[in-house]
């Protein structure tokens, strides 16, 4: 296997990190990539001229934060506002880092970069342990049932590297996320800025005898995170070429949302219901006998069926749910408050509807996680238990099943802005 090969195969993590302001999430992120090497020389000069204009911190002199702090806003204030992407690899792995905001009214950018996430990274002031913005970046985590929780208590610099400190902030986030939904959560030590346990082992944490960050990203389990059992492919196009190579080429692209598909295998097209096997599957690569999630591939069945975007592909023997009653978690995001009886466009897998919502059940206080059912006044950054109903028929399991086919986002029509993100219960 050739390199570049090798380099196309790995796996990819997608990570979030998550925290209060001033938790140090972008320093955290600039010492990953500066201890990984994993910074291009141009960018280190850019990073040490801006240092040097506002200020350095850490040992280096170099004002690490900048590295994902790119709006001129974000770098004039100290903080982040948007969500910014980063992309790196080592040789074991290959990652996608998104670094979400920690401010309150920032919360549903936290859910835009936390979506398709596998693990969050949620920083703790070790001066201050938990606290609102912890409780709330948990729940949300929990809520959008990202597989694996790091906890990372930072600034241990500046507790002179107190076990006892760390340990009792553990028993606090332990004791609070006993109440929510996570299945794997972990604790590290750290201080970003002097980069102990991020990416190189602590000798000034000499009591802590787990891995370091980086261990940790770079090992973790993330392919059992992925549905492989109930076979979902929303179709997003249909591919006729209808040249002279390909003249009866009809092929359905997408990418797939569950399970395994195999050539021959007996599959049902929703909504028609009509039935035929798998012919072929192509990739990017060539045909191949298997495809599971989440690649993208083109499937070509055997009988010519009626099927268009927004159609799902599936087994004949485990189909998903259908039905325009739709019962779900909502982080609102829009400007303008969600009202019972207001109409949206909705996006779920490759269809787009539109719905109108029929109940706001209840809110959520996400610092107790209470629910509150005598207030439904439903504003940015609230959580709330709605109930909608579409124009058409949605193919779909729950959000704790399957997170692609049990989510849906909803539209404001009249500026086409995403003002809901919703989880199928």
């Amino acid at each position: 296997m050739t390199e570049q090969h090798a380099y196309l195969d790995m796996d990819l993590l997608r990570f979030t990190t998550a925290g209060s302001v001033d938790d140090g999430k972008s320093t955290l992120i600039g010492r990953m990539l500066y201890d990984s090497k994993s910074i291009f020389q141009d960018q280190m000069e850019a990073i040490e001229k801006a240092s040097a204009r506002i200020g350095g911190e850490g040992e280096e002199g170099v004002n690490l934060a900048l590295l994902t702090d790119g709006l001129r806003a974000e770098r004039e204030q100290g903080i982040t506002i948007d969500v910014a992407y980063r992309y790196f690899a080592t040789p074991k792995r290959k990652f996608i880092i998104a670094d979400t905001p920690g401010h309150i009214q920032y919360t549903r950018n936290m859910v835009t970069g936390a979506s398709s996430a596998n693990l969050a990274i949620i920083l703790v002031d070790a001066r201050k342990g938990l606290i609102e913005q912890t409780c709330r970046h948990s729940f949300i985590a929990s809520l959008l049932k990202i597989p694996h929780i790091i906890f990372c208590v930072n600034k241990m610099d500046l507790v002179d590297y107190e076990q006892d400190t760390y340990e009792s902030i553990k028993d606090d986030i332990e004791a609070f996320c006993s109440k929510l939904d996570v299945q794997d959560i972990r604790f590290i030590p750290i201080s970003a800025l002097k980069g102990d346990n991020v990416v190189h082992k602590s000798e000034r944490m000499d009591w802590y005898q787990g891995g370091t960050l980086m261990y940790n990203l770079e090992n973790i389990h993330i392919s059992g995170d992925y549905n492989h059992v109930d076979c979902r492919f929303p179709v997003q196009f249909v591919i006729r070429p209808q040249t002279d190579e390909f003249h009866d080429y009809r092929g359905y692209a997408g990418r797939i949302a569950g399970g395994v598909f195999k050539k021959g295998d007996e599959v049902a097209v929703l909504p028609s219901g009509f039935t035929s096997r798998i012919a072929k599957i192509d990739t990017m690569d060539g045909e191949v006998d298997e495809a599971f999630t989440p690649m993208s591939c083109t499937i070509l069945l055997e009988d010519n069926l009626d099927v268009s975007r927004g159609d799902m592909i599936v087994r004949t023997n485990n189909k998903p749910e259908v039905g325009q009653d739709i019962d779900m978690m909502i982080c609102w995001m829009g400007d303008q408050k969600l009202v019972e009886g207001a109409k949206y466009s909705i996006k779920h897998t490759s269809k787009d509807a539109r719905c109108i919502v029929k109940e706001i059940r209840y809110k959520v206080n996400v610092n107790n996680l209470h629910r509150i059912e005598d207030d439904k006044e439903i504003f940015a950054n609230d959580i709330a238990r709605i109930s909608i109903r579409t124009t058409q028929p949605l193919f779909y399991d729950r959000y704790t099943r399957n997170r692609a086919t049990g989510s849906i986002i909803l539209i404001d029509e009249s500026n086409n802005k995403t003002v809901g993100a919703g989880m199928i219960i």
